[in-house]
């Protein structure tokens, strides 16, 4: 699509312009509009005003990529040597696990798709244009640059417009730029540097239109919106494999390599020590069996499925699979903070009167809560001066407290919801207004800064105007003020404006509020009776408040040394005051207020520079999408694992980018869900630590089935490197081994997926992400039980063979055993890594011995069942062989159960750290 301009060289930005030069540049008429046969052929020029996704791979090509892995190449190969052996059931097996995993992988590729799909329906509607001089109504993908739009109430802006002919208007852009309250607008042009939260001179397609009316001229459609921007940023978004996907891929291939050396050096040794070609291509082709961890995909998947059911229990839905395992590695939250962090309901905080501050107490629209001063309770007969006040902002207010489905929302704007909101905590409900009733208003204009209301009944002798406004505006106009109890007396401007610093500083938005007596005769009001001679009642202090349970998951992320950053579009001290509100400490902590950056002093931040102030700085404040999404990339730069929060479409490049996207389900826009990896159903903040503590659970889990399994398919290894240097026959035959591997893998290592999580889970720093998978203290513990199982199976082999002169069927049975039940054994050693399974409980998973069990009935039946022992090349065993196969078992797990004492003790290190 072309740039949405007729002019040769289109100025950078439209917001600086005057009104002749955007007129003479898109080639209009604002009295007439286009006429239809250039709006025509604008439309075949610039094309329709809708979004285009960018032209992805074919469904083919991005299924077949799903297979493009090592860990999936080794499976394969596993599958290919069982279908040669002739066992087709485990081929298929094998192959069904490649084959799942794959289908997950393809179903989860589409999510920029529907992120885009859902942008595009969001700009989709009719407009209301002036063309050949009639206004009509028209399909908004109609639209084209130099259109004439009116705009009224109620609204959704259809395309990106340059507005003119402004009339009170105000626009809801919290999807778009942050902002909490809505922006009102005007028609004067801006500086070239004014940043898009604070261009009141142009509407955004998309964004919702809440008071007003204006006009405004087309300047960019479809794909050239501030929405199709945000569009191509989603689409150029990296989607970035997790931590344990980067590990495992890396671990894949490496172990691709020794299995194939290995598999490659047994059959050399053979050969040079005279055996055929046949059985050594055996023995190479056993271990590779033995040594591939077939069960390993499986128990990703699984492990991630609990995880999965139980986040959602906790109100986190999970689109895609390794998010689960990705939170638990988190290192850095960014957090949206409107609607995030925040109520997204403004409240009334704090109000001054008669010289006195009083605190408000409560959170949001919900009604419940009260007055103090001092501490102590306030009602309208002790505080005649706060009781007008509250009056004031009750009636001189358009809006409506209603309640719905349990929760409290306002039907009009949030401020006067918030006056509404704290008049009832004084006891004044809205059926003052039947009291008081209203005889006329002047209503709120950008130009003038105030509102003001005529109330009275007709037989009353006096009648009283209010108003309320801007502190600057307002005080000017006042002569006089109330007392503590009361009375009208002289106003003292320099202790209101000490009092309107204070508040600000406290990041509170503050209205002033005033009154007039008027004669008993007195019908309407117009400008003139509200320009002087008023009497000063307070001011209301007002903020979107943080969420309570907010502050206690920040407290708890932090102790579990996870990092808190606060992006928001939102003003700079407002930000910085939430997050100190919210306990979001800096790096270095203790700071009065936490560092803080707008998005214009970000603008000048070189990208060289960038991660080390992302590092240092803790609030973000007015900054656009595609700052949002330098941040995310500077922090991932550091190495972190950063998880994004957001609920506006200008979240969603974000949180495309960052290792794990979260949205809120309740009150976050279809492109943000679109884009994230995981929806929070109550959009709490709170559930975040939930889901970061299931996370670390399932990280635990998956750590524990990688640290049971390596050992174990490496000691198989070992028994066959021994055959073949020792020259004897194999201890174990290749499908026997299979046997092993998949058996183990389900009635054993899954069952370690269930396994509760432990006590300090959350008192622990984040794993640094750049750790590998095998590390030193893995590396000792694979090799320690791969020697002891070898020793053992190899040992008694021999003994069998060589001591006691059984037959081979015999002698490899009793090694199979011998291998399964030390991996029985060290399971239970693996269901805590560092601590002991008495300290955590020895029946805490009851799915442990159920899995035992089933392990025991099975080598039970393939060691005495006459068909198994067919099948399986097996024989029975007499009673006396238990002891000696239970000896090893025990043997082992005592041996690591002393490595785990040893450790704790001596160098205080764990596995998982």
């Amino acid at each position: 699509m072309k740039t949405s301009t007729t002019s040769n060289s289109p100025p950078a930005e439209w917001h600086q312009l005057q009104q002749e030069e955007v007129v003479q540049l898109l080639k209009t008429d604002l009295r007439r509009g286009l006429s239809a046969e250039a709006a025509a052929k604008r439309l075949a020029e610039f094309g329709p005003n809708v979004l285009s996704g960018k032209r992805g791979r074919s469904a083919l090509l991005r299924f077949l990529d799903q297979f493009h892995q090592a860990l999936v190449y080794i499976l394969v190969v596993a599958t290919i040597i069982t279908a040669s052996l002739g066992e087709w059931v485990d081929a298929g097996v094998i192959f069904g696990v490649v084959l799942v995993n794959a289908i997950i992988g393809f179903i989860q590729e589409s999510k920029a798709g529907r992120a885009i799909e859902a942008l595009s329906r969001m700009v989709t509607t009719e407009a209301t244009v002036r063309r050949d001089g009639q206004v009509r109504r028209v399909n908004s993908a109609d639209l084209v640059p130099g259109d004439v739009v009116l705009l009224q109430s109620g609204d959704r802006v259809p395309a990106d417009l340059r507005l003119f002919h402004v009339k009170n208007l105000h626009c809801d852009e919290s999807a778009l730029t942050g902002e909490s309250l809505p922006v009102p607008k005007h028609s004067d042009a801006l500086s070239l540097d004014t940043i898009l939260a604070e261009r009141k001179n142009n509407a955004y397609a998309g964004t919702l239109v809440t008071y007003g009316q204006a006009e405004g001229v087309v300047w960019g459609t479809g794909n050239n919106t501030e929405t199709g921007r945000i569009a191509r940023l989603i689409s150029e978004a990296v989607s970035l494999s997790t931590p344990l996907t980067r590990k495992i891929a890396h671990f894949s291939k490496l172990l691709l390599w020794v299995i194939l050396g290995f598999a490659a050096l047994t059959f050399a040794i053979g050969l040079l020590r005279g055996g055929s070609w046949v059985d050594m291509f055996m023995a190479a082709v056993a271990l590779a069996v033995g040594a591939i961890p077939e069960g390993l995909p499986a128990a990703v998947t699984i492990t991630l499925a609990v995880g999965v059911a139980r986040m959602a229990r906790r109100r986190a839905i999970i689109r895609k699979l390794p998010a689960v395992e990705t939170l638990g590695s988190t290192t850095v939250i960014c957090s949206d903070k409107t609607g995030t962090l925040t109520e997204n309901q403004m409240t009334v905080r704090r109000a001054y009167t008669g010289g006195q501050f009083f605190e408000f107490s409560g959170s949001g629209y919900d009604p419940r809560g009260e007055v103090t001063l001092d501490g102590q309770p306030a009602a309208p007969d002790s505080a005649p001066a706060l009781a007008e006040l509250l009056k004031a902002g009750l009636l001189c207010n358009d809006s409506q407290l209603v309640e719905a489905e349990g929760r409290w929302k306002v039907e009009g704007d949030p401020t006067e919801g918030a006056l509404i909101v704290a008049a009832g905590k004084l006891g004044y409900t809205q059926q003052l207004h039947a009291h008081h009733p209203r005889l006329d208003s002047i209503p709120f204009e950008s130009e003038f800064q105030f509102m003001a209301t005529l109330h009275g009944h007709h037989e009353q002798a006096n009648k009283t105007i209010y108003k309320k406004g801007s502190t600057e505006r307002l005080l000017a106009r006042c002569t006089h003020a109330l007392a503590t109890d009361g009375s009208v007396t002289t106003l003292d401007r320099e202790a209101v404006e000490r009092a309107v610093e204070a508040m600000a500083n406290e990041g509170l938005r503050v209205l002033a509020f005033a009154r007039k007596a008027m004669p008993a005769n007195q019908r309407s009001i117009d400008h003139q009776h509200v320009a002087g001679e008023l009497i000063f009642l307070g001011l209301q202090g007002m903020i979107d408040p943080p969420r309570q349970e907010a502050i206690a998951s920040v407290r708890l992320c932090q102790e579990a040394g996870i990092r808190i950053k606060m992006i928001t579009g939102d003003h700079l001290l407002t930000a910085q005051v939430i997050a100190r509100q919210l306990g979001i400490r800096g790096p270095q902590g203790g700071e009065e207020l936490p560092k803080a950056v707008s998005g214009r002093q970000l603008e000048k931040i070189p990208d060289q520079e960038l991660p080390d102030a992302a590092e240092q700085t803790t609030v973000f404040a007015r900054v656009a999408p595609e700052q949002k999404l330098r941040l995310v990339r500077a922090l991932q730069s550091r190495g972190h694992v950063v998880a994004m929060t957001g609920d506006g479409v200008n979240d969603a490049p974000a949180l495309k980018q960052a290792d794990i996207g979260v949205a809120m389900g309740r009150s976050g826009t279809e492109v943000a869900k679109g884009a994230a990896d995981m929806l929070l159903t109550d959009d709490n903040f709170a559930s975040i630590e939930a889901a970061v503590e299931e996370g670390r659970g399932v990280f635990d889990n998956l750590t524990k089935f990688i640290v049971w399994t390596l050992p174990t398919n490496a000691g198989e290894a070992l028994v066959l490197i021994a055959a073949i240097i020792v020259g004897t026959m194999l201890p174990v035959q290749p499908v026997q081994l299979l046997w092993i591997n998949m058996t183990t893998a389900i009635c054993l290592g899954l069952m370690l997926v269930f396994e509760p999580k432990e006590k300090d889970i959350m008192r622990v720093p984040p794993r640094d992400p750049r750790l590998p998978l095998l590390r030193f203290p893995v590396i000792m513990r694979t090799g320690l039980v791969a020697l002891l199982m070898a020793s053992g199976a190899f040992g008694i082999f021999l003994h069998e063979r060589r001591g006691l002169g059984s037959d081979l069927a015999t002698a490899q049975t009793l090694v199979m055993n011998v291998i399964v039940f030390v991996e029985v054994f060290y399971l239970l050693n693996c269901r805590s890594l560092g601590r002991s399974i008495f300290k955590i409980g020895f029946f805490s998973n009851p799915w442990i011995f159920l899995g035992i069990t089933c392990m025991v009935l099975l080598q039970l039946a393939i060691t005495y069942v006459p068909l198994m022992n067919r099948l399986f090349h097996t024989a029975p065993l007499p009673p006396e062989a238990w002891a000696k196969i239970l000896s090893v078992g025990v043997l082992t797990y005592m041996i690591v159960g002393l490595e785990k004492t040893i450790r704790r003790r001596v160098s205080h290190h764990e596995i998982r750290e």
